[in-house]
């Protein structure tokens, strides 16, 4: 075909206007300087639809060897997310000349589209993927997979006419079809996939619901834009549970065993003194029964082991429920059922605390004043602890807040002040009401 008489350019640009994705699939198999005469014969826009439905690997593949004024045709002209996409694919030398080739907004655009936001999915996916069609039969998939020996296949992406991800296929399932069949035909559940802006925590609860080796990244339209590969997804699992287990205790995400001690500082100081404020309210407790400790010292004695247990049941409940808002296991408009299931446990297990501590405080005091105070409140405060450590991520989570920042502060503060106040309090009752000897 004559790619420069006006006859040509006027049919192949009715093809590309008429039938885009018939197109791409014809410039997917022509030789390469064919390819990019039919796309500078094709006008502007209709191209650009066309070559945004082309195969990735095979998009880069023409970009490389098209002269500047056909490139900045067709990223003019065709959608910033695909255009960026394809970009990240090219060698990191070859990206500045090609966006210096652009206007400065666009460049500006294509920058920014190409740098995902840290903790995304599009920052942990590797861009070179490669996308199989749904009419191509898994004998030629296998052979495209050879073509590509540097590149770890675990499972093939396979997108309809519109570049839109429809299936996602085990390899092992492709390898052992037979070979004139179709992968669109192999097809058998929708796919399983994340968008490039959706958090980590989403790529966490992904792979920890559907146990995935790879994880594919679409656009909002639904076109592949990479792939997280099982190292990634591990990695980044990993990264979720230990920035949390920081954030719980008021250290920041982004420090680090060897970062600077001003980051430290910076970091963990402001949680600090929000703790000291929550300790004094606590030491503001126990100071109401000042004369009461004062007229028996073994309240002193006993005092810590209360607050002790009860915060390590709300510790015990705060990190399940936690764990269970994180995996989406339950909802912040179920937490009732958590709820009702932690304060039972914190119920029976302070029961069963409660006897043994009974009984050491009958061999220290001798008397069963003591022993029948510190039960009773052991009790008390270990069912709230885990009433309490239930429902304080409910209760941030419903409010906007990040549960894993200030919920151990929040809990450490409503444990001990729930464990001085109960034994304190019911010790000041017996003592004064009761008559009993502490």
């Amino acid at each position: 075909m004559n790619d420069g008489s006006g006859a040509s350019r006027a049919l192949i640009r009715a093809f590309f206007h008429l039938h885009p994705a018939e197109a791409a699939r014809a410039l997917g198999t022509a030789p390469g300087p064919e390819a990019l005469g039919q796309l500078d014969a094709g006008g502007d826009p209709a191209a650009a639809r066309v070559f945004e439905r082309l195969d990735p690997d095979r998009a880069v593949q023409l970009l490389e060897g098209m002269d500047e004024a056909l490139f900045r045709r067709l990223w003019t002209a065709m959608d910033p997310g695909v255009a960026a996409a394809l970009l990240a694919r090219l060698d990191p030398g070859a990206r500045p000349s090609r966006l210096a080739a652009l206007p400065r907004e666009l460049a500006a655009e294509m920058e920014e589209l190409m740098r995902y936001p840290a903790g995304s999915a599009g920052r942990l996916m590797d861009t070179a993927v490669t996308v199989f069609r749904t009419d191509e039969t898994a004998a030629e998939a296998l052979g495209r997979i050879r073509s590509f020996p540097e590149r770890r296949v675990h499972d093939l992406c396979v997108v309809d006419g519109e570049g839109q991800l429809t299936a996602v296929l085990p390899l092992q399932e492709v390898a052992v079809a037979q070979p004139g069949e179709s992968l669109g035909g192999l097809a058998r559940r929708p796919p399983v996939c994340v968008q490039a802006m959706s958090s980590r925590e989403e790529v966490v609860e992904l792979l920890e619901a559907h146990k995935l080796s790879s994880l594919p990244v679409v656009s909002f339209e639904g076109r592949v834009r990479g792939i997280i590969l099982h190292d990634a997804l591990v990695e980044a699992a990993q990264q979720d549970a230990t920035e949390d287990l920081q954030t719980m205790v008021g250290a920041g995400r982004e420090e680090r065993a060897l970062s600077p001690p001003a980051l430290a500082v910076r970091q963990r100081l402001p949680w600090l003194q929000v703790n000291l404020a929550t300790a004094f309210l606590a030491a503001g407790v126990v100071a109401l029964f000042e004369d009461t400790i004062a007229r028996f010292t073994a309240l002193a004695v006993f005092l810590p082991v209360v607050a002790g247990q009860s915060g390590n049941t709300g510790a015990q409940a705060l990190a399940v429920a936690m764990r269970g808002l994180a995996l989406r296991e339950f909802r912040p408009r179920n937490w009732f059922r958590v709820a009702r299931k932690e304060l039972l446990a914190g119920l029976i297990n302070g029961l069963a605390v409660a006897l043994v501590t009974a009984l050491a405080a009958y061999l220290w005091s001798g008397g069963l004043g003591l022993p029948l105070v510190i039960a009773t409140a052991m009790v008390f405060s270990m069912a709230m602890a885990g009433l309490t450590g239930a429902l304080i991520p409910v209760v941030l989570t419903v409010l906007g807040k990040d549960p894993a920042q200030s919920a151990s502060i929040v809990l450490t503060t409503v444990t001990d002040v729930l464990g001085f106040l109960s034994f304190l309090g019911l010790a000041a009752l017996a003592a004064s009401s009761l008559g009993l000897a502490l």
